[in-house]
């Protein structure tokens, strides 16, 4: 969970989770959305991937990365339970 809170915090690695909402996408189409070298992009693609939020596939010359929703859906769960109960009484 920590690792996932880290990499969310970041602007630029939200912004790629946005982008990605759309479908999975390659390095390059992500870098165009940017005003980043390569290789910070690749850095924020790395977080995000040790984070598990996104998932890397390889095709011939091509990477392509998408969300990894079930990571997601464990979060809004953590968040949700620290919500508790309306009303302030435990369960």
């Amino acid at each position: 969970m920590s690792e996932t809170l880290k990499a969310i915090s970041d602007p630029v690695r939200r912004e790629i989770l946005e982008l990605l909402k759309d479908g999975r996408k390659t390095a390059g189409e992500i870098s165009s959305s940017f005003n980043l070298t390569g290789a910070t992009v690749s850095y924020h693609l790395s977080n995000l991937k040790k984070a598990n939020l996104i998932t890397e596939t390889k095709k011939k010359n091509f990477i392509f990365y998408e969300l990894n929703s079930s990571v997601f859906e464990d979060v809004l769960v953590w968040i949700y339970k620290l919500g508790g109960n309306k009303n302030g009484k435990e369960k």
